[in-house]
């Protein structure tokens, strides 16, 4: 099992589409705010979430 920390996946593009949904990393607004509160595997399901939207809305991964 990895000790790693889970890092945001801020890249500073910091724009909410009409969803609600950062451009940048592809976080809602409400994941991004409670992003400190979340534990390791919180983490880890917002950034598979995040991959997602990021796949499903065409962007390059």
């Amino acid at each position: 099992m990895s000790d790693k920390k889970v890092v945001s996946p801020c890249v500073s593009i910091c724009v909410l589409n009409p969803e609600d949904v950062c451009e940048g990393c592809y976080r809602s607004a409400e994941e991004i705010t409670q992003w400190s509160c979340y534990n390791e595997v919180e983490k880890k399901e917002v950034l598979a979430l995040s991959r997602q939207r990021r796949a499903d809305d065409g962007a390059i991964l």
